[in-house]
Order: structure tokens, then C-alpha cells, then sequence
């Protein structure tokens, strides 16, 4: 699982099955589902033809920023002698007004034209969704520094599949760094080059090398908290970005391959108070050793700790706060962008409720797609604001397919 992509019971890999929702996107109109925050945005824009993901609940607009980073700590083998670990990662951030600052799309060109290629649809490159962050808005400052959450996405896959959790922590106040691990990742970097997912068994990319990455990037979260910018290229980072961070307030999370990176990066990294994973392997390696004393909360969908040893190995050794959820129905894909994506391409399409159950599972779109919105929300701000909410101390009503496993 943690080297070869997601199969739906169908067989089809959830790369071809987003390549199926972006062709059917020239049929949904943008504008049609657009926030408060860039409404008028996407009015003024020509008639759009794509994928919408949901508004974030929030008070504040969303803000984003591209960094290039290098880890000079980390020779890079597959590049070849001289080159060292290469990434590319997203701040977002709460902005302090966005009227005159473009919207990011929910995946750079040429990676997105790079994924389609991959799936065999490069005619439908422009089609993608866009996401609520605009690009280089400055960053709203409330007097108190924002707390950091960093997101590792799963294998094959790219930093921007879970935009609607997201989106949904910084329209509260918080600042998320996505990151784009090379190599296992449809990514692009500022001089043009596409990086993709390789495919050689001999060079595999690891859960320990995704959680390398992750602690790599607390180190630049530390840079930027301290005034300093850490992108290679010293591109101009949004007003207000430096020292608008705080170090001492981290959480991490993390879907599939990315969330057993972040159970590794927990840990190992002491700077990381809180962390989630989202049905996550755990498959470890290197193997997992020590007791973890820090919060931690698993969101399962298909790999239970009944069904899945190294899940269940994982949660013996956790020593702190500890919460598994499981929302009934919900298939390995639920906890994230792709419930709001396929419901759209099931009336596109005109896909039987079969066909879209599975896909997605048996849970109700609407109702996964708020659960993922409220539940790490209500994790993070337990743990890195210290608001205790009523909704992780057992069942809910509003609700009703969330369990509480013990």
C-alpha cells in the first residue's frame, strides 16, 4: 500500500478515477458554488468549466504561497551526485484581504497536465478545480501568531488532494503547510521542470522518507517564525508571512502513506504536539520503536485496527490523548478532496448510485465532507489553542455515522 496507488473494488486507481472527474468537469459551472470570499472573482471571470471543491466554514479568507525548498542535509541518490532533497510546499495562511490577488488552482500546470497525461486525458489540461486561497495576499495578524499544521499527502499522489481540510483550518486562523514529496508526487518547480511519481521498485519512496520531509519542513516553519525566508529562490513572500508563524504550536496530519508519515514524524520530532492521521497504513519503516506521550487521533476508513495488524500496533504504543474515529461507510478516499469531486461526476456522467458508492463508499458526501471539515478542526484546536470541544468526547448528532472506536 505504501508504494503503489489506491484500487477501488473496480480496479480502477484513483488516478484514472480523478482523471474521470476532471474530464467531466467542463460541464460545471464555477460560479456556480462560489464563496463569499471570491464571488466576485469568479463572476467577473469568463463562463467557467470546472470542478468546484466547498466553501470553508471560517470567518477568514484564505491565502497561499509557493516555496521552493532544498534539504541540504539530505543528498538526493536519484538525482545523482551533488544534488540534495529537492521540494516544493504551500504556506496557507488567513488572509487580511484578497480582492486583488488571483485564486491558486488546485494543482500547478504542468503537474496537472503531467497527471492527465498519466491518466491519458491531456486534452482536458485547464479544467481542474480551483481552490479558495489566493496567491500572495497578505497575511491578516491578530496579535497572536498563527499555529502551524503541516499535511503529507498519500502515495502517487499530490499536496493539494486534500484542499478542503485544508482550507477549512486556515479560514479559523490557521497557517497549513502542504508539502509535495518528490518523486511519489505530481509536483512543479519555479524553473519549469514537472517532477511525477517514479515507478523503479529500486529507489522506492518510503513513509520514513515522506516524515524526513515533514521534519524538514518544521525546520523551515522555525526559519519563517523567525523572520527569515527560506526559500532558495528569495522570491517575495507575502506581506506580513515573517514571524507571523509559531513554532511552539505545531500539529501535523496526514491521508493513507502521508498519515503513516506523520505517525513516523511524531514520533521522532518533539516540535510536533499533535498529530491525525487519515486511514493510514502504519506499515512502518523503518519498524516502529518507543511510545508516543503526545496527542494523537486515527480517522479510519478501511485499515482498522481490526483488519490492519501494523494500525493496531501503531495504537498500542500511543501513551497520551488518543482517539480513533471511523465514519460507517466511508471508503479509503472518503477523508478528502475526492467527496466533493465525484458526487459532481456522478450527475455529470450520469454514473447509478452503484457506480458512485464505489467509488466513494456508502457514506453520505455531504455528511464526509463535513466531517472532515469539523473533526481535525476540533482535534487541532484541542490541542494547539487549547479550545476543548464537545464533539471528540463521543458520539454526535449531527453526526450519526461517526464512531468512536475504543
Amino acid at each position: 500500500m505504501t508504494t503503489t496507488p489506491f484500487t477501488s473494488r473496480k480496479g480502477m486507481t484513483r488516478r484514472s478515477m480523478l482523471g474521470a472527474a476532471l474530464a467531466a468537469g467542463a460541464a460545471v459551472p464555477l460560479a456556480a458554488a462560489a464563496g463569499p470570499a471570491w464571488a466576485g472573482q469568479a463572476a467577473a471571470a469568463p463562463v467557467a468549466t470546472r470542478l468546484v471543491l466547498p466553501v470553508p466554514t471560517g470567518p477568514h479568507p484564505v491565502g497561499t504561497v509557493r516555496l521552493h525548498l532544498v534539504d541540504r542535509s539530505r543528498p538526493d541518490a536519484i538525482a545523482g551526485p551533488g544534488h540534495f532533497r529537492e521540494l516544493m510546499a504551500n504556506v496557507w495562511y488567513p488572509a487580511r484581504n484578497v480582492e486583488r490577488y488571483p485564486v491558486a488552482p488546485w494543482m500547478p500546470t504542468g503537474a496537472f497536465q503531467a497527471f492527465l497525461a498519466d491518466v491519458g486525458l491531456s486534452e482536458l489540461a485547464g479544467l481542474g478545480p480551483l481552490t479558495a486561497g489566493h496567491v500572495g495576499a497578505p497575511v491578516r495578524r491578530s496579535g497572536r501568531r498563527l499555529p502551524v499544521v503541516v499535511f503529507s499527502h498519500g502515495a502517487r499522489s499530490h499536496q493539494g488532494d486534500h484542499t478542503v481540510v485544508v482550507q477549512e483550518l486556515v479560514s479559523h486562523g490557521y497557517a497549513v503547510v502542504t508539502v509535495a514529496h518528490q518523486y511519489d508526487t505530481y509536483t512543479e518547480f519555479p524553473d519549469g521542470r514537472v517532477s511525477v511519481p517514479i515507478r523503479d521498485r529500486q529507489a522506492p519512496i518510503l513513509p520514513g522518507d515522506f516524515a524526513a520531509d515533514v521534519r524538514f519542513v518544521l525546520e523551515c516553519v522555525e526559519r519563517l517564525a523567525a523572520g527569515c525566508n527560506p526559500d532558495v529562490d528569495r522570491r517575495k513572500l507575502p506581506a506580513g508571512l515573517l514571524g507571523s508563524l509559531d513554532p511552539r504550536r505545531i500539529g501535523a496530519f496526514g491521508w493513507s502513506k502521508g498519515g503513516t508519515a506523520t505517525a513516523c514524524a511524531t514520533l521522532a520530532d518533539e516540535r510536533i504536539r499533535a498529530g491525525l492521521s487519515l486511514d493510514a497504513p502504519m506499515q512502518m519503516n523503518p519498524p516502529l520503536t518507543g511510545d508516543l506521550d503526545r496527542p494523537f487521533m486515527m480517522m479510519t476508513a478501511e485499515f482498522t485496527r481490526a483488519t490492519a495488524p501494523e494500525a493496531a500496533a501503531f495504537w498500542s504504543h500511543l501513551r497520551g490523548r488518543r482517539l480513533n474515529i471511523q465514519a460507517q461507510g466511508a471508503a479509503h478516499i472518503s477523508y478528502g478532496d475526492n467527496e466533493a469531486l465525484f458526487p459532481q461526476v456522478a450527475k455529470l456522467l450520469g454514473w447509478s448510485g452503484q457506480q458512485l458508492q464505489d467509488v466513494i463508499g456508502t457514506l453520505d458526501p455531504d455528511q464526509a465532507v463535513k466531517i472532515q471539515q469539523a473533526y481535525p478542526l476540533a482535534f487541532f484546536d484541542e490541542h494547539l489553542r487549547h479550545r476543548r470541544r464537545h464533539l471528540l468526547d463521543g458520539p454526535s448528532a449531527a453526526f450519526p455515522a461517526v464512531t468512536f472506536l475504543p
